[in-house]
């Protein structure tokens, strides 16, 4: 399966977390999720860690993108 990609940016909580929560649910194993700020970042970090997933974070400018693989 490919990288499922989810873009956050510019929406506030829960808003991104149900997003990744509704990837996760629809079987996306490795999925990108790209959010504008830290709050957002540690919420989607929260659920991905809940499901199951391993996160990497990584900063690009004014850009959050933490990907999530199933282990």
């Amino acid at each position: 399966m490919s990288t499922k990609k989810v873009d956050a940016r510019g929406l506030s909580c829960p808003q991104p977390v149900v997003l990744v929560d509704r990837a996760i649910a629809d079987g996306n194993t490795d999925i990108e999720i790209m959010v504008d700020n830290e709050v957002s970042c540690e919420n989607v970090l929260r659920i991905a860690n809940k499901r199951g997933l391993k996160t990497q974070v990584r900063h690009e400018e004014s850009v959050i993108v933490i990907n999530a693989t199933k282990v």
